[in-house]
């Protein structure tokens, strides 16, 4: 009997282990999808002790569908592209680009290295002038070597992330005012609807004039290039996270505002405590539309107005006509395309961070 009791105690403490566990599971579903990485879920329950099979049908769905759709596109462009002749030579296929790949990756990792080495010699110079009392002969320079593709990764992501962020600081309490009140939303309405096309290529030359006349003394980690094209990104990005705001806004619960006006709330506290908390799920659906669009606007603005970052790569890459250069440009859309969706993923994940509701 007492075997039995043991026994059942302990099966009872095995349901509860596994019970907690997919509660875990489950409460890390949300997250996991959210970085694109839904596949894991299956998975784990699977380790947990859940259905093989049910698993297994859900694991075709997120991971192994997927996963035949890239491998089907690989073999039509592996097939397809030598059959594609161009200036440059046959269009490459995965092979090529990969190859491409590796190499700019050697191109980098060797760039690091002569840096590495010049700031060694310069110390060990200003150390010797140190030691012989010769401190006036102590100079300390930059490394001025060639950026590297990852170092132009890098550019673009910090213009994108300062021009995402200007348009948010703008377009966010303009959105709060324009939802809020119909005569602000009347007068910056039409503004919206003039503005929201234009092309960047229109708003570079005005961009680069302005910049160029205003902003006379540029600080080292603000370069003017860098200035110009994250100044143009903000200007062709913030739309969608001002019109987004403004219908957020807009879509408060009327009791909820109503319950606000008796309590007497001021205006700061309605807006923090009331209206934001509610609209937030189409602020960041708002936010997710203008990244998506800045990062594109990036790639153009770059390519057009030579300033560093991944759109010169391609534009210089096309100007050099080499036989890698084709390679080497699809290399930049992939990674373009890859850092755009881990953009997005990100956003996404910020936006199950701070609303109640991703699904909106």
């Amino acid at each position: 009997m007492a075997n039995a009791d043991t026994a059942g105690s302990q099966d009872l403490a095995r349901a509860a282990r596994r019970e907690k566990l997919f509660t875990l599971i489950n409460r890390a579903a949300g997250w996991l999808d959210a970085l694109g990485l839904s596949w894991i879920v299956p998975l784990l329950k699977i380790a947990a002790g859940d259905s093989a099979k049910e698993q297994m049908g859900e694991l075709k769905r997120v991971l192994l569908i997927p996963l035949l759709g890239i491998a089907a596109f690989l073999v039509l462009w592996s097939v397809l592209a030598p059959q594609v002749q161009t200036s440059l030579g046959a269009v490459p296929g995965p092979a090529a680009v990969w190859t491409q790949t590796v190499n700019l990756w050697e191109d980098h990792v060797r760039e690091r290295e002569k840096a590495a080495a010049f700031f060694d010699r310069q110390e060990t110079r200003n150390a010797k002038y140190e030691a012989d009392g010769q401190t006036d002969k102590i100079k300390w320079r930059d490394y001025t070597g060639k950026p590297t593709y990852i170092d132009q990764i890098g550019t673009s992501l910090k213009t994108v992330g300062l021009g995402f962020l200007i348009a948010t600081l703008i377009a966010v309490p303009l959105g709060i005012a324009s939802g809020l009140s119909r005569s602000i939303n009347g007068a910056i309405n039409p503004l919206i609807q003039i503005f929201k096309p234009v092309s960047p290529l229109a708003w570079l030359p005005i961009v680069t004039m302005i910049v160029s006349a205003t902003y006379a003394d540029p600080v080292d980690w603000l370069s003017k290039s860098l200035l110009i094209s994250a100044v143009t990104v903000t200007l062709c990005s913030m739309w969608p996270t001002l019109i987004n705001t403004a219908l957020g806004v807009a879509s408060v619960d009327k009791d909820l505002m109503n319950v606000g006006r008796v309590l007497q709330l001021p205006t700061w506290k309605t807006v923090t405590k009331l209206v934001l908390p509610s609209s937030l799920p189409l602020i960041f659906t708002g936010l997710r539309l203008s990244l998506g669009v800045g990062w594109m606007v990036l790639i153009a603005a770059e390519m057009l107005a030579q300033n560093p970052g991944l759109g010169k790569f391609v534009w210089d890459e096309f100007q050099n006509g080499s036989s890698q250069s084709l390679a080497k440009i699809m290399v930049a859309v992939l990674t373009i395309g890859i850092i755009g969706f881990m953009l997005d993923r990100l956003m996404f994940a910020l936006q199950r961070a701070f609303t109640f509701s991703a699904n909106r």
